[in-house]
């Protein structure tokens, strides 16, 4: 089969308008005298951890699938109950904003998403005037934040990140047929472009033409109508209907991340919205092949067997209602992901993994659990999210076209740890498709992949992962090894029909 990293094409939004006065800035200065700025605490020290390589379709053979989150129908939002209101913490400068500072892992990858949680916006409203005592309240009209601050004087930088971000954040819910769910989403333009995953707003391919409702983090409710979903990598762009003034993300360019970077994950886990958890990034270019109903036929990786990659991986979306979702699956999608630490959980879905500075660098769509039983079972700090550059690509071509385009290399491949006489790992050429890219490169059977467009290369669903990140029709620059002798091509990517 085939397989990249997208082409970053910026997305053809308007520009990211300054934070309304609520949002971010105090309004004029009060009469008491106001609390000096705290610089925010280093980040604590970030640790990779042991080198861990994702499990492939094929070295899961044989092993536990893991079990579904339990999912329950969603309930309306709870109205705000009176809780105290909060004082408003000033911005932090941007210098303050900064950010200070292989084993085989036998787990189960689940979808982080579609649990209908009831919860309500609990917690107290951020007020728009900062005082010394902290005691005012928000202007009667003025719309309200969702960042408590009970100690202007102790503002850290995660607060600082999620008073950023969380205006940018939506909690989505969906319903279609007997089965409804929720997710989150993130806002990519003042009119109401949201862009989420695709088994968000499908309910995991079981419903066609589902009911869209979204929650901003204001409390607003907006119908939605799906602008166009792709399926091959979970992504989806949705239209708040009548929205205006909304505030989007920036986008960060996820090429240039680390290892060790810190990480903010924002969205709605288990239904219980505007929720802010902090990370790590614990490694990139990590791949991961997942059954879904709503893949396109023949998007599987190929093995050595036809069908392979069928129903065998341990990875599989969570279905409200639909237990027997992975068994239905026929085909599954591998993808590129940032792995991070901060906690993501189900109901995360399509929400915002953002940087120390609130830019997005990913759209969660994964996690890991170490319990194969439990559908009750949640995050244990391995989650993954969509890098932003892939993001930005996707969304700009739904919004533009209503479909996305994905590389296709011309060549079945597969485990070279699966060849025998192998001795480097990457992805072997099994058979180059007459007439494809691979072909017109120069590509031939025999050959092992082990570097496309850069990123490394250790096995057949890597190689897929990559390719289908980049765009129909992009370039790519693929490192082969031949008869012992390494060799770079670059390859003309065919389109994915």
């Amino acid at each position: 089969m085939d397989e990249q990293r997208s082409e970053d094409t910026p997305l053809n939004i308007p520009p990211r308008p300054a934070p309304p006065t609520g949002y971010g800035r105090p309004q004029e200065a009060p009469a008491q005298p106001t609390p000096p700025h705290a610089a925010p605490p280093h980040a604590a020290p970030g640790h990779p951890g042991a080198p861990y390589r994702a499990q492939s379709a094929y070295e899961a053979q044989g092993e536990g699938q893991g079990a579904a989150f339990g999912a329950t129908q969603p309930t309306q939002p709870l109205p705000h109950d009176g809780a105290p209101q909060a004082v408003w913490a000033p911005q932090p400068r941007e210098e303050e904003r900064k950010s200070k500072g292989g084993g085989r892992v036998a787990a189960a990858i689940l979808v982080a998403a579609l649990v209908g949680g009831g919860a309500g916006f609990g917690g107290g409203w951020v007020s728009n005037s900062l005082t010394a005592g902290g005691g005012s309240v928000a202007e009667s009209g003025s719309a309200p934040s969702n960042i408590t601050v009970n100690n202007p004087g102790s503002v850290n930088e995660a607060t600082a990140v999620a008073t950023e971000v969380l205006p940018s954040v939506v909690t989505i819910e969906v319903a279609g047929g007997q089965s409804s769910g929720s997710g989150s989403g993130v806002v990519i333009s003042e009119d109401g472009y949201v862009v989420t995953n695709t088994h968000v707003v499908t309910l995991g391919g079981t419903a066609a033409d589902a009911t869209v409702r979204v929650t901003a983090s204001d409390g607003r409710i907006y119908d939605a109508t799906i602008v166009g979903t792709d399926p091959t990598y979970d992504l989806a762009v949705i239209k708040l209907e009548g929205a205006s003034g909304l505030t989007p993300i920036e986008f960060a360019d996820s090429s240039k991340l680390n290892v060790g970077a810190t990480t903010v994950a924002v969205g709605a886990p288990l239904g219980l919205a505007n929720t802010v958890t902090t990370g790590i990034v614990s490694a990139l270019n990590r791949s991961i092949e997942i059954a879904s109903a709503a893949a396109p036929e023949g998007d599987s990786v190929e093995g050595e067997d036809e069908g392979q990659g069928e129903g065998s991986s341990p990875w599989f979306f969570d279905i409200p209602g639909q237990e027997d979702q992975q068994a239905q699956a026929s085909e599954s999608i591998a993808i590129s992901v940032i792995q991070t630490d901060a906690a993501i959980n189900p109901g995360n879905s399509g929400g915002a993994l953002v940087d120390s500075e609130g830019k997005l660098i990913g759209v969660n769509v994964a996690i890991a659990t170490a319990d194969q039983s439990s559908s009750e079972s949640g995050s244990i700090g391995v989650g993954f999210a969509i890098p932003s550059n892939v993001v930005e690509r996707v969304a700009n071509e739904i919004i533009e076209n209503g479909t996305a385009t994905h590389g296709l290399l011309g060549a079945s491949v597969q485990p070279s740890s699966q060849v025998e006489g192998a001795t480097i790992t990457g992805a072997y050429i099994a058979e180059v498709v007459e007439g494809g890219a691979a072909e017109a490169a120069g590509l031939q059977e025999g050959d092992i992949v082990t570097r496309f467009n850069g990123a490394k290369i250790n096995d057949a669903v890597d190689l897929t992962a990559q390719v289908r990140a980049a765009a129909g029709g992009s370039e790519a620059e693929v490192v082969y090894v031949r008869d012992g002798e390494e060799h770079t091509a670059t390859v003309e990517l065919g389109t994915l029909e």
